[in-house]
């Protein structure tokens, strides 16, 4: 694992080749002028340095501002919204579509939820 554990999206494309070569996503869509995403910042990256597995389960954080497409496409309208993907798909965790807002209990909540599944993954691998 590099010692950077968050891919910074810059670009839908950047976003789907990463879906592609990644079997579990999270995905925190910020703004740098939004209060509540900087506070979360931290407990992310800290999520993301427990749980990430090259190739299995990755940590993103796409800037909204910069990477527009990217927040078009998955009709992001509040910041920080925290969404999961698997193989590419948008899915619920812990039956939650999306987190809305700076909630570090679901979050952690989510991450515990994905490094499960990736370590069952890697296991079976």
């Amino acid at each position: 694992m590099s010692s950077d554990s968050l891919h910074h999206i810059n670009s839908l494309a950047e976003l789907q080749s990463l879906f592609a070569s990644t079997t579990y996503v999270a995905v925190d869509f910020y703004a740098d002028w939004c209060g509540p995403c900087k506070a979360i910042a931290p407990h992310y990256e800290g999520l993301a340095k427990q749980h990430s597995a090259p190739g299995v389960l990755a940590f993103a954080k796409v800037n909204v501002d910069k990477a527009q497409d990217a927040a078009r496409a998955y009709g992001i309208t509040a910041m920080p919204t925290f969404m999961f993907f698997k193989e590419g798909r948008q899915v619920a965790v812990n039956g939650q579509a999306a987190i809305r807002g700076a909630d570090p209990r679901s979050l952690s909540a989510a991450a515990e939820k994905l490094g499960g599944l990736a370590k069952k993954r890697m296991a079976g691998a």
